[in-house]
């Protein structure tokens, strides 16, 4: 019989009747039965025969049974060579494919706003928490400016080359002439323009710390604040994470609710954040998560579809998928992850 890892070692008998414990597992995620699956193959094979092959199935640990008298489920390793050698995907109704499209469309929106969107509908359409993940942007600065707002805040705008447009808010020293503002926002534009936030932070940086820059206490604390609100806690990239509460429509037991709990306490970390990045980074198209697979997701009884979002020149600039039960609809799911990605990608370029 064959290993846990050959599908090529399944003979068509195994073959089919392992696709259909995954389809009754995808449809329902209740244990099918050989006589359940001697009717559905409309073979003439008898529910006897059925069982023998669901038994050899077992013991290659590609099925088990939940109890001794139930049917049999899919184990990991089951789902794994379902979806790597008998998975038929499928393709996108026109309505989701304009539904993808539309939020997608950057118009009037910053890259953040157009990406919420798409992973709110990737989410909605899948059934699935969705998630999108990018590195902290590269992109080369075209404009900053200080705009006092009264009471001791000024709100810091930031444009980049590509059209994004940031705001932050920080605190000033109370009383501070808006002349220093002016003055802050010329130094910096000056030595940030046309270079990446990165590139040039460190240097201003330290032209203040050194006093080499020519200006007042004041004016050296608000370069400092403005560009501290972009360096923040954790500069490495951000993760999106929408339609978490799909995640629990399924959930029967106490312990399962604690497993979905610890996968949110795990996305909201750098180390998850650096994962998924990798992941896109070296991934050729969309790559399948299953169960305990993946470090990220082990033990939560989770699946993820992830693939990579790629900019100008094919460049990899994150991530995008949806988590769910392990019994999601891999075929439906996987091509509406892959067209989001392309749309993303679409869009940025």
């Amino acid at each position: 019989m064959a290993s846990a890892s050959d599908i090529s070692s399944l003979n068509q008998r195994a073959r089919e009747i392992l696709r259909l414990v995954v389809d009754a597992y995808v449809d329902t995620g209740e244990p099918v039965g050989s006589r359940t699956l001697s009717r559905r193959l409309g073979l003439e094979l008898s529910p006897a025969t059925i069982r023998n092959v669901m038994a050899d199935l077992q013991e290659a640990g590609l099925l088990y049974a939940p109890h001794a008298s139930a049917g049999r489920l899919p184990t990991d390793a089951g789902l794994r060579l379902f979806v790597d050698g008998l998975l038929e995907v499928g393709h996108l109704t026109d309505d989701e494919r304009a539904n993808i499209d539309g939020e997608c469309a950057a118009s009037g929106k910053t890259l953040n706003q157009a990406l919420d969107d798409a992973i709110k509908t990737l989410s909605g359409l899948s059934h699935c928490a969705g998630l999108v993940a990018a590195p902290k942007t590269e992109s080369r600065l075209k404009h900053i400016e200080f705009v006092p707002l009264g009471h001791g805040r000024a709100l810091v705008v930031l444009v980049t080359e590509d059209g994004e447009v940031e705001n932050r808010l920080i605190d000033l020293p109370l009383g501070l002439p808006a002349a220093s503002l002016i003055q802050a926002s010329n130094f910096l534009s000056t030595r940030l323009v046309g270079r990446t936030l990165e590139e040039a932070s460190a240097e201003v940086l330290k032209e203040v710390t050194d006093q080499r820059a020519e200006l007042d206490a004041l004016t050296s604390h608000v370069v400092e604040a403005g560009l501290a609100t972009w360096a923040g806690p954790d500069p490495g990239g951000f993760l999106i994470v929408r339609g978490q509460a799909e995640l629990l429509k399924d959930v029967t037991a106490i312990e399962e609710l604690e497993r979905i709990r610890s996968l949110f306490e795990a996305l909201e970390t750098k180390e998850a954040l650096a994962r998924l990045i990798d992941a896109a980074q070296t991934a050729d198209g969309v790559q399948i998560f299953i169960g305990g697979e993946s470090e990220l997701f082990d033990m939560t009884g989770c699946s993820a579809v992830i693939s990579p979002i790629a900019g100008g020149q094919e460049k990899v600039i994150g991530a995008i998928g949806v988590i769910g039960p392990t019994r999601i609809n891999y075929a439906r799911i996987v091509p509406m992850v892959d067209y989001t990605a392309q749309a993303i990608g679409r869009m940025l370029t």
